[in-house]
């Protein structure tokens, strides 16, 4: 897939696709659940089809109904030993879910994936369930993941490491599980899973203190469907609103975006950069904060950003990369460690591929600078993804602005935005 660069703004009402966390946990919850459960505007990107094919080889029925799909919950003790291995492609965040849940169940199970999802680290989230009874062996840390299924003890369990994945696995482990279990966050991170199950009547409490969550849950407690309206994905709204913004005679509208304010440092960053960003038409859907959003092109400063805001968007470093490579003053981007542990090392990939493209980049530690103003001209420039989606999207916003650049393996941008591609040329790209 190659980038273009074009002399046009960014303009027109891309439409973005649902909420890949909220998607997730949209067939995970309901499948546990009493009853029946529409979910509209579901994300039906390859890493949400692995979760829900993951079910149905468990024995729930999962329909497909236009854009929507309808799933058929028998409650937390219903699902079914698969016949075969959970294979999960390239999706995190389904292995790290499914092996919180699948270790309270009564059968046994393996679970899978591609090459990069394999050199991802497991420990993180099988040593904190050990502290539970779980049986989980881990190959070398990492997938394949071998899951022996039995009765949980209740505990009480410090999370260290900023991560929602490893917080939900553990919740969706103590729902099943006899007593109440105790998670102490040290950091705060996306709140889906707590936010979904309280609308599913699940014995779950949450106490914010300073920097920190408590939740407790009261396990064993019966599920009750409702049906869900996915919000769209702020994450993956990210790129359209660099572009508009890097982008002369830019103006777009993007509708029904997820602002939920524990993965908004995208948009805390951007402000303090000096982005004209308008919210209005603001509400609530399914408990989530929902909003409509402005976004005109803009003359964006450098800044600085401390680790404290790494928690609130790590997955948008990519693309906040680009929008620091045309500000009018550097940027410092500190405390990036978990962006190593991610799809790939995205810290590197950042790096690499900035430099490659002749902006003036280093890492020290886990920081990462950025000088916008020491560019280099350069031609076509080959992008190296790693199978990454974030990086592939992130530099395709690159290359529009600044030279033409080719991204190796474009596929992985259907792991979570399959349109990607379409909307942004209707809006004025020139993605080929």
């Amino acid at each position: 897939m190659k980038s273009l660069k074009i002399n046009t703004g960014i303009n027109g009402n891309p439409i973005i696709p649902g909420d890949k966390s909220i998607s997730h946990r949209s067939v995970i919850i309901p499948s546990i659940s009493n009853g029946v459960t529409e979910v509209t505007n579901i994300l039906k990107s390859e890493d949400v089809i692995h979760t829900i094919n993951a079910f149905k080889s468990m024995g729930v029925k999962i329909e497909d109904s236009g854009n929507n799909i309808v799933i058929h919950g028998n409650g937390l003790n219903s699902l079914a030993m698969p016949k075969k291995e959970l294979y999960l492609g390239n999706s995190g965040t389904s292995a790290r879910l499914l092996i919180g849940l699948l270790s309270s169940q009564s059968f046994d199970s393996k679970i899978t994936g591609d090459k990069s999802l394999s050199s991802r680290p497991m420990k993180r989230i099988s040593d904190p369930l050990s502290k539970m009874n779980a049986s989980i062996k881990t190959t070398s840390g990492c997938l394949p993941v071998f899951i022996k299924g039995k009765e949980l003890v209740s505990s009480n369990i410090d999370i260290k490491i900023p991560s929602a994945q490893i917080k939900s696995g553990i919740i969706f482990a103590a729902i099943n599980t006899e007593g109440i279990t105790k998670i102490i966050e040290h950091n705060i991170t996306r709140d889906h899973t707590e936010i979904m199950l309280e609308a599913f009547d699940a014995g779950i409490s949450v106490k914010k203190v300073d920097e920190k969550s408590i939740i407790e849950i009261t396990g064993k407690k019966e599920l009750v469907s409702k049906d869900i309206d996915v919000p769209s994905d702020l994450s993956s709204s990210a790129f359209f609103i660099v572009a508009a913004l890097i982008h002369k005679n830019s103006n777009i509208i993007l509708r029904n975006i997820n602002i939920n304010p524990t993965r908004n440092g995208l948009i805390i960053a951007l402000m303090k950069m000096g982005a004209k960003i308008n919210f209005f038409n603001t509400r609530t859907k399914n408990n989530e904060a929902v909003s409509d959003i402005e976004i005109v092109d803009s003359n964006l400063n450098g800044c600085e950003l401390g680790p404290e805001i790494a928690k609130l968007m790590i997955d948008e470093y990519p693309i906040l990369s680009v929008a620091a490579s045309f500000a009018n003053s550097p940027s410092i981007f500190r405390g990036l460690s978990e962006l190593r542990v991610k799809e790939s090392d995205r810290l590197e990939l950042i790096r690499l591929n900035l430099t490659n493209c002749g902006i003036d980049c280093k890492v020290i530690d886990d920081d990462l600078y950025i000088n916008p103003l020491n560019k280099k001209k350069v031609g076509n420039v080959d992008i190296v993804t790693n199978y990454d989606h974030r990086i592939a999207m992130a530099f395709s916003i690159l290359g529009s602005k600044l030279c033409a650049v080719n991204i190796n393996d474009s596929n992985s941008i259907k792991t979570s935005f399959p349109t990607f591609v379409d909307e942004f040329n209707k809006v004025g790209g020139k993605i080929v």
